[in-house]
């Protein structure tokens, strides 16, 4: 599938075709595969330089992106921004440049500020280094590689041989929670549509304003939905994706308590009987036990997918690394 691949920057699903995300499955499948061997390693990145460019805290993609370039033989670079040149004042781009001159070959980004992704990449491009750029979660913009994996997790769970885009058509997703701060919705939302999933966004009116209305794709064959109301929503759901309340991020008191929230938002066992008889359950995590799930319907490996979604997570990210760096093997 690597033959296939033509884009050196994966900064956003927006733009994504149907043939891209059927070559990610099938690549993330076949590393799946290698990952349930005894020995799983393999050397298609020997050689190669990988540095994750982390400027906030992240457990999971970090830990995820750096396994995935390990698997692939590659070398790993990992910064710390509180022990580099950035508290002497230097800047983002001379800080990612440093790195191109110790032989980067990919750039993974995480930064609370939407765009910098996008902005070194362009950077990397005017030097004509040949670099590739992957976001790895960027301010409120986009997360593409938790979506992905999330696609991944719930094609695999249709059909586990065969991971394709087609097993999602007509299905009905709810998305619910902080979608206002939330990075992970906005790429979910490209990439089930794309997908032909129908995707019903629900939160409180703080937290979803009308303005998400406007990402539906009309390009895409799944429709997207926003609802106040939790029922509605997650009436005859397939799939539940409950997201994090972004603490962190709410400084303007968007909500009245946790309490509430739960009491009106909460994803319990008893909420679970709206949907379908074997609806699942995912978070991108991490997660705020009793708050955005309840913490029984969150440890259940009959209906919980969270799991899954972090072993998913390790393949689809080698899939990722994998495209990008065979297509610089090529250039």
């Amino acid at each position: 599938m690597a033959s296939t691949w033509t884009r050196q920057h994966i900064l956003s699903l927006a733009d994504w075709t149907a043939a891209e995300y059927e070559s990610l499955l099938q690549t993330a499948s076949s590393f799946r595969e290698v990952l349930s061997r005894r020995t799983k390693k393999v050397p298609a990145l020997q050689g190669q330089v990988v540095t994750n460019l982390f400027f906030e805290p992240s457990t999971r993609t970090r830990s995820s992106f750096e396994l995935a370039a390990k698997r692939l033989s590659a070398d790993v670079l990992n910064f710390a921004p509180g022990s580099s040149s950035l508290t002497k004042g230097e800047t983002i781009l001379d800080t990612a440049k440093t790195y191109l001159a110790m032989g980067t070959d990919i750039f993974v980004i995480r930064h609370q500020q939407a765009g910098v992704c996008h902005a070194i990449a362009d950077e990397m491009d005017r030097l004509q280094s040949g670099v590739s750029i992957l976001n790895a979660g960027d301010g409120q913009h986009e997360h593409p590689s938790q979506a992905l994996l999330d696609l991944f997790t719930l094609c695999c769970l249709l059909d586990d041989e065969n991971p394709r885009l087609e097993l999602l058509q007509g299905k009905k997703i709810a998305i619910v929670g902080d979608i206002l701060h939330s990075r992970v919705a906005r790429s979910n939302i490209w990439s089930l549509t794309a997908a032909g999933a129908d995707v019903h966004l629900v939160g409180p009116p703080t937290l979803l304003p009308q303005l998400f209305a406007g990402l539906a794709n009309s390009s895409h064959r799944g429709q997207l939905f926003l609802h106040w109301k939790l029922e509605p929503a997650i009436q005859d759901a397939d799939f539940v994706m409950t997201l994090r309340l972004q603490r962190e991020r709410m400084t303007n008191h968007l909500l009245p308590s946790l309490r509430e929230y739960h009491l009106r938002y909460g994803i319990t066992r008893e909420r679970l009987k709206l949907c379908q008889p074997f609806v699942k359950v995912l978070h991108p995590g991490p997660v705020n036990r009793g708050v955005e799930i309840s913490s029984d319907l969150m440890d259940d490996p009959v209906v919980s997918l969270i799991s899954q979604q972090v072993t998913s997570g390790v393949a689809v990210r080698m899939a990722l690394l994998y495209l990008i760096g065979t297509l610089k093997a090529e250039v």
